[in-house]
């Protein structure tokens, strides 16, 4: 590896190796970065000795020719010395970043030098920067502003700030500072030419100053350092590349730079001779340019099919043994090829690994020399056998090699001339020892398969896609009373009685369109077909082989389970029958007021069916007052409902005492606080139909919607206690009550959490759904016919109970209504 592939590339050079890919040799870079290098420091000592000039005021040293020169401007002479700096750097190849940047901003002092200059040119003044070091003393020179430097050089610095900035910077392409470098270095000879054959326009531009013949030398210093400051990428790569393109673009450089110059001159010369005038001058320079590049054109033409021919030649000789030696070399088998007198002519690296045995070994010798003498003597059979009747041969081998037994599947072969002759023979050994072991392991596999499944206690049978048996165990003969081998080649459909085939069938077809279908088991309403005709239920667990196909199917008789279930359910049904009435017992029946008709529903949880801890109870008071209850206990089943029980009892007694709604809350609260662990939420009101209000107190209980006659349904504004229970001895929260009107015609809706909890939903926006329907169902309907308010109940039931038959909590509505005074009747 080389200097250049082993450093990284400074800061704005990147590696040639890594960017265009053109084969530039280390040491080529090398020699152009310093020709680079030096061309930098010698424009850039140029400038230093004309800037010497005015800081001593040696007009030798700014001016060629004193007094017949123009002088390199003090500006110019900063502007070049500070080029040749920046480039030098750039030139140098590794840069360390503090470098780096002192260059950068060299490249950017030189970039507004030229652009201020030019912005002077354009407007006709400027801030002054002309004389802002010294005072011009060479103003006799020519017509512009005293200090100002020509208007050729100001572009010519321009373009080579911009370019060493570009130069030093990786993100911006090598070409973009290369063709600013020849930009640079034309504007430069441009000035020599006109030197050189003296034509003053091509020094000086209308009135203004012109270039100054050392500063023409200096930007042709500084375009060749820019070109060369990346040579390794875009057009400087093209030319320094040591192949034919390289060579080529080298020849018709030094043609273009050299010829029409020296053509120019000569011309010239003849003219000021007086040999012919401007005219057959012109002709004859053309004519001599048209002779020289015919010249180089047909140089080149020869030069180029000289190394096409060479290179075809090679390369068709290179690709016969390429072509080979890749085939033998890149194939994972041993390969070889002997002459037919048994001589080995060439081996592969695979050969050489497998027989640990070098190709210097081999090469020249028959078997018997190098191989061990079994193989020697298989080997040399094989080479008769295939020399004999003269067709490939194909075997499979095991052979005791040095790494231990392999197994290889051989393939020796003529190989024929162009005429059809054979000359020599090939063979192809590969080896298969894992192939085969594979193949082993899969037998061995198979037979612990079969063991397997034949030791599965149930019946199973694999199916193909298409649901036809491929194979059964034993088991199948126990359950279904037929063989096995019966069952291959048919469909699995034939173990399903008749009538149930079709479902079956949509069943197993449902399953294997699934994308990616999981094990499953399948026990409702499955049925199996014995040998006999006689029908009996079946599990059935599906799973599928998706790699193979297949779909396993584990079928079990349940005919025993299925008896027990249907026992279990009826001994189920027995004690549900016995729950309920027992919760019938706690829970009463609302006696039948005539001044007060309602409609209740008590629904159970699924948990525990017909038990559970809701009650309500309507009590008649004195006069016109009724005190209604309602009240759930926390938790389920026969503990719930013995203490929901308790409290019924024991409300409906304090109730009957006259005690107030807080009082009984309060007292209700002692008796449950007394009880391990139990919570209670509950609502007491008591209805004063004669003062046509209502008084209530609430206990942790979900709010009281009542349906004015002549509103909209609404919650009852009460105050909301603690619920049941919760209340110690020494810090207890008092129960208050609260009483509002309630006018004839009205309606109360009482309701436990069962009716309006839910997982997933606001229990607020539910109490509000239960709110419009409350007003939608007994708005403007008669509130005291019991059958209007029976219908509202199963409207409630149904609008906030989705499924009654998955309700995991006990749900109590109670709805009552409260007649206008041609409603009311004596009392009972």
């Amino acid at each position: 590896m080389t200097r250049d592939q082993q450093m990284p590339g400074p800061p704005g050079v990147r590696s040639p190796e890594k960017t265009d890919g053109l084969p530039v040799r280390p040491s080529v870079l090398a020699t152009a970065r310093r020709v680079a290098g030096a061309a930098a420091l010698a424009a850039g000592l140029l400038g230093l000795v004309s800037l010497a000039g005015w800081v001593f005021g040696v007009d030798e040293l700014k001016e060629v020719l004193p007094g017949v020169s123009v002088a390199m401007k003090a500006n110019t002479a900063v502007a070049v010395v500070t080029l040749g700096l920046s480039l030098y750097v750039i030139a140098r190849g590794r840069i360390r970043p503090v470098a780096l940047a002192a260059s950068r901003a060299a490249a950017v002092l030189v970039t507004l030098i030229g652009a201020v200059t030019l912005a002077e040119y354009a407007v006709g003044a400027g801030p002054g920067i002309d004389e802002l070091l010294f005072t011009d003393d060479t103003v006799h020179q020519g017509t512009g502003p005293p200090g100002r430097m020509a208007p050729n050089t100001t572009a010519a610095l321009l373009a080579a700030g911009a370019g060493s900035l570009c130069a030093g910077v990786s993100r911006v392409p090598a070409w973009v500072c290369q063709i600013l470098g020849l930009a640079v270095g034309a504007l430069g000879m441009l000035r020599l030419y006109g030197a050189a054959y003296g034509v003053p326009e091509l020094e000086q531009f209308g009135p203004y100053s012109g270039m100054a013949l050392h500063t023409a030398a200096a930007l042709v210093l500084v375009g060749t350092a820019l070109f060369l400051a990346r040579p390794g990428e875009g057009p400087a790569a093209l030319l320094l590349n040591p192949g034919t393109t390289g060579a080529l673009g080298r020849w018709l450089f030094v043609t273009v730079v050299v010829v029409p110059p020296l053509l120019g001159w000569a011309v010239l010369a003849a003219e000021d001779a007086g040999l012919f005038g401007d005219r057959l001058g012109t002709g004859l320079l053309v004519f001599g340019h048209v002779v020289v590049f015919t010249a180089v054109i047909f140089t080149t033409l020869a030069v180029g099919r000289r190394v096409e021919v060479a290179h075809a030649r090679l390369e068709w000789r290179v690709r016969q043994n390429d072509l080979l030696q890749a085939f033998m070399e890149h194939t994972p088998a041993m390969v070889f090829i002997k002459d037919l007198e048994g001589r080995f002519l060439a081996v592969n690296t695979t050969f050489e690994q497998t027989l640990q045995l070098s190709r210097e070994q081999v090469l020249g010798r028959r078997d018997q020399d190098v191989l061990p003498p079994d193989l020697s003597r298989q080997g040399r059979a094989s080479d008769l056998v295939v020399l004999t009747e003269g067709r490939p041969v194909q075997r499979q081998k095991t052979f005791a090699l040095p790494g231990g037994r392999r197994e290889f599947l051989s393939t020796r072969f003529l190989l024929n001339d162009a005429s059809g002759a054979p000359y020599a023979l090939c063979g192809v050994y590969i080896d298969i020892t894992d192939r085969v072991a594979a193949e082993r392991e899969v037998r061995r596999s198979h037979r612990r398969f079969l063991a397997l499944l034949e030791s599965a206690p149930d019946a199973t049978l694999i199916t193909d896609g298409d649901g036809i048996v491929v194979m059964a165990n034993q088991q199948v003969k126990r359950l279904f009373g037929r063989a096995p081998a019966d069952l291959v080649g048919t469909g699995v459909v034939g173990l399903v009685p008749t009538a149930r085939r079709r479902r079956h069938h949509a069943l197993l077809s449902a399953y294997l369109r699934l994308r990616d279908p999981k094990p499953t088991v399948l026990d409702r309403d499955l049925y199996g077909l014995r040998g006999d005709g006689s029908e009996f239920p079946v599990e059935v667990s599906v799973s599928s082989l998706q790699a193979e196909q297949l779909v396993v199917l584990t079928v079990r008789d349940i005919t025993e389970r299925r008896r027990l279930e249907a026992e279990r359910a009826e001994r189920y049904e027995q004690q549900r029958r016995i729950a309920y009435t027992l919760q019938h017992s706690l829970m009463g029946e609302p006696p039948r007021l005539a001044h007060l008709p309602c409609a209740y529903r008590y629904l159970a949880s699924v948990q525990d069916p017909g038990v559970g801890g809701d009650w309500f109870d309507v009590i008649p008071l004195d006069g016109h007052r009724t005190g209604v209850l309602i009240g759930d206990v926390m938790g389920r089943g026969l503990e719930a409902a013995a203490v929901m029980g308790q409290l019924r009892a024991a409300s409906h007694a304090l109730a009957r005492t006259g005690a107030t709604p807080s009082g009984l809350m309060s007292a209700l609260d002692a008796f449950v606080g007394d009880l391990a662990d139990q919570l209670v939420t509950s609502v007491y009101l008591v209805l004063d139909q004669g003062r046509h209000e209502v008084t209530l107190c609430s206990a942790g209980h979900l709010p009281v919607i009542a349906l004015p006659a002549d509103g909209p349904a609404c919650r009852l504004a009460a105050p909301v206690g603690v619920p049941l229970g919760v209340n110690d001895a020494g810090h207890a929260v008092p129960f208050r009550e609260a009483t509002m009107p309630l006018p004839p015609g009205s309606a109360l809706v009482l309701y436990t959490d069962g009716l309006v909890e839910r997982p997933g939903t606001d229990i607020e926006a539910q109490v509000d759904v239960l709110t419009h329907t409350v007003d939608d169902a007994l708005k403007g309907v008669p509130v005291d016919d019991p059958g209007i308010l029976d219908q509202a109940a199963d409207r409630l039931i149904r609008t906030l109970i989705v499924d009654a038959d998955t309700s995991d909590d006990d749900v109590t509505l109670l709805l009552l209504g409260v007649p206008g005074p041609e409603g009311s009747g004596p009392r009972p």
